[in-house]
């Protein structure tokens, strides 16, 4: 048995971001060595992790070289090269999720076909090779308006997904391969993270409820437990464990769901790793999706994936009219609230609705936590050193 502890072990991350650096928090907890790879020589877990080393995550030679330098290797950004961690395998890496598992997972296209091979209910879709070969089946009459376009690849907060309700909306999409997702009519956009080890435990989180942001198409809060009727959250928990074997993943496998108006459970899509979903573990979890990921990954005891208290998460984005070295304003104001916290990821520069940071509101009351949100919400703004015209 690996002693992860105070050893010459090394756990390797590949991905610099707030998701890294709040993983960081805990192997410092139970300080174990770790090693990040970024392409930006600011990266927020620079200042947290033992060694960095700046590279490109796509460049097959340097995720190779990198990942040799660890035990166990893992990852915080989906947008990594496959190749490499196929080749750390097949010499004896143990790379978490697998890459097997990520390559299912990168590309939407592949994602959705593997939900429908594996019986897991999700919206009917088409996919299609480049945009001209879309336009032509809107032309035949095989795509009805409204729906929803998706990028098959390089989607994240929000880009590379699009409502298209006019023929007009088609001339701002880009030539990438996409697929064409039936418009849903749901009640509420659900998540739900699993955690699964090695050794095949499987524990999942209470299911959570995601209020988007109406043009950003981000998530503005996450509320926990989800206000849904618990056998509505029963069907979810089951979805996502249905969903987390059959990708056979280890670590944290985030899975978004659909509530439909008639109650049923669609899966959306899927993160193989810690998710924005989670953060409100931090403070209102007995354990924290962060730790949760690195006990998985290095096959150690799950957690209890039970809350202490209700929580709201309210992410912080940067406002629109604003780029440049970041400001938050009113930071104090909503320090002095009850149950709230800040987090702050570390990015310099701000722009329009780049995620900055997240402000968790803990409460025994959970609507009283949905009304401090909305408090926070409109009190902080992330703002920067130019205003843009």
């Amino acid at each position: 048995m690996t002693d992860y502890f105070s050893s010459d072990f090394k756990l390797g991350i590949l991905g610099g971001g707030q998701l890294g650096k709040m993983m960081l928090y805990e192997t410092r907890k139970f300080d174990i060595q770790t090693l990040v790879l970024d392409p930006s020589p600011e990266a927020p877990s620079r200042i947290s992790c033992d060694h960095f080393f700046q590279g490109d995550l796509m460049d097959y030679d340097t995720v190779l070289e990198f990942g040799r330098k660890a035990d166990v290797l893992t990852f915080e950004i989906e947008t990594v090269n496959v190749k490499a961690l196929e080749k750390l395998e097949q010499e004896g890496k143990k790379v978490y999720p697998s890459s097997q598992t990520l390559k299912k997972i990168q590309d939407k296209g592949v994602q959705k076909q593997f939900y429908t091979e594996n019986a897991i209910p999700t919206a009917a879709f088409k996919k299609f090779d480049s945009k001209k070969k879309l336009l032509e089946s809107i032309q035949k009459g095989e795509i009805q308006m409204p729906f929803v376009w998706k990028s098959t690849t390089g989607g994240y907060d929000g880009k590379g997904v699009t409502v298209i309700k006019s023929e007009g909306a088609l001339n701002e999409l880009d030539e990438s391969p996409c697929i064409a997702e039936d418009l849903i009519p749901f009640k509420n956009e659900l998540a739900v993270i699993v955690a699964r080890n090695p050794s095949g435990d499987l524990k999942t989180y209470p299911v959570v409820e995601m209020e988007f942001h109406p043009e950003a198409n981000q998530v503005e809060y996450v509320i926990c437990p989800a206000r849904i009727d618990p056998s509505v959250a029963e069907k979810a928990r089951k979805v996502a464990e249905k969903v987390s074997k059959a990708f056979e993943h280890v670590g944290l496998l985030a899975v978004e769901m659909f509530q439909t108006e008639d109650d049923q459970i669609l899966v959306n899509e899927v993160a193989p790793r810690p998710h924005n979903s989670g953060h409100y573990s931090i403070e209102a979890g007995f354990t924290n999706q962060f730790e949760q990921q690195i006990r998985a990954i290095l096959d150690l005891p799950l957690g209890n994936t039970d809350s202490k208290v209700g929580g709201v998460m309210v992410n912080l984005v940067g406002e629109e009219g604003y780029t440049g070295n970041v400001i938050y304003e009113n930071i104090r104001e909503i320090m002095k609230l009850k149950g709230v916290t800040p987090h702050i990821y570390g990015k310099k520069i701000t722009r329009p609705f780049r995620k900055m940071g997240h402000v968790t509101i803990v409460n025994e009351d959970l609507a009283e936590a949905r009304i401090l949100a909305e408090i926070v919400k409109n009190t902080i703004r992330v703002t920067g050193s130019e205003k843009i015209n």
